[in-house]
């Protein structure tokens, strides 16, 4: 959906790179175009107006379909070669102050309004351009359908449009408020990104490696190694700290998080809320952030925090920690049945004699 906003407002930055360049051209760019998709599955575009267009520099287009600069810049000029655009109608120039160096040094950059945005958008190709080429095709097809488009957003809150970012903060506070487990709490936000698609090798690995990374950054150890090492029938509790409901069942002991410490436990909460907070942070400053700038936040996060990184994949696999987590617990499991049963007080023998006494009466009778 497109959005006319108060040219008073300021415009909002792009890039999500530090970068004193992208910086310095993500503070003179104007207006705001984004492309993502919304928790329902359906795609949108959230686009900001500024000066009844929208204005980017080859860097930030870049970055808004992930892309190197290069990329950016053959297509440009494919686009003014082919005579499908001009520059002297997609070209304003804006002074921008930046760092190179130690200096600060006054450019004068190209920005491209959206009339060049959309033809690049039609020709790189990026996951998130084919995102955007899905979008208008559907937008294009209702067009020719019924000669107009309605903004249903639009029409059912027409004092209030649909804003990404005011969105994006009500999800990540749902997030923070909510009873789920650490990792996918930190996955949660990770689905949040601009760019999100579970399907991509990039969102399979992350799933895969978050949980481990968490419990190394806080034990030096994988989930696998965690419960491999700390499982015994022989301790209290079969050395679990916590657990859910009266009495430990089977299903407790293959979690590593239940064999965490205290001092573990409250350490890894306080990376988790520190990462949701940053990301709670990220969306009142409206910057968008993509799945790779998430992946490196996690592990930018664990080193503020002079915390290890996992690089590998540990020395003990899940099948194995699980087979020994269940082997311990049949042991501690059948130690605690011997135990209740020389447990019975002095109530349970007499009613158990009753009872014993009162069939051996029916079968005698």
């Amino acid at each position: 959906m497109m959005n006319k906003k108060d040219k008073t407002t300021q415009p909002s930055a792009l890039s999500t790179h530090n970068s004193p360049q992208a910086l310095a051209e993500g503070a003179a760019a104007k207006g705001q175009f984004l492309v993502y998709q919304a928790e329902d599955g359906k795609l949108k575009l959230d686009v900001r107006f500024e000066d009844e267009s929208v204005w980017l520099s080859q860097g930030l287009m870049a970055e808004l379909f992930q892309k190197d600069v290069r990329t950016i810049s053959e297509h440009i000029q494919n686009i003014y070669e082919e005579g499908e655009l001009s520059p002297e109608a997609t070209i304003r120039k804006f002074r921008i102050v930046r760092m190179e160096g130690k200096r600060q040094v006054a450019r004068m950059v190209d920005f491209y309004n959206l009339d060049m945005i959309i033809s690049v958008g039609y020709r790189v190709k990026s996951h998130v351009a084919t995102r955007f080429r899905i979008w208008a095709t559907q937008q294009l097809t209702e067009f020719i359908k019924k000669g107009f488009l309605l903004d249903d957003e639009r029409l059912k809150n027409p004092d209030q449009p649909f804003d990404y970012f005011e969105e994006l903060e009500r999800r990540i506070q749902d997030i923070r408020t909510s009873e789920r487990r650490f990792y996918q709490k930190i996955t949660d936000i990770y689905a949040t990104s601009i760019d999100y698609d579970p399907t991509l090798d990039i969102s399979i690995e992350f799933f895969k490696t978050v949980q481990n990374k968490m419990h190394w950054a806080i034990t030096g150890q994988t989930a696998a190694e965690i419960i491999h090492d700390r499982a015994d029938a022989d301790k209290p509790n079969m050395g679990l700290t916590n657990y859910r409901g009266a009495k430990i069942r089977k299903q407790d002991v293959t979690i590593a998080k239940n064999y965490l410490n205290e001092d573990e436990l409250a350490a890894l909460n306080n990376l988790v809320e520190q990462y949701l907070i940053f990301a709670q942070g990220q969306a009142m400053r409206r910057i968008p952030m993509y799945m790779n700038d998430w992946i490196k936040k996690l592990d930018s996060f664990m080193t503020l925090n002079d915390r290890d990184i996992l690089t590998h994949a540990g020395t003990i696999s899940h099948e194995m920690a699980k087979e020994l987590a269940e082997s311990e617990y049949e042991k501690f499991h059948a130690q605690r049945l011997s135990n209740s049963a020389k447990s019975l007080s002095d109530f349970d023998k007499v009613v158990k004699q009753i009872e014993t006494a009162r069939k051996k009466e029916e079968k005698d009778g």
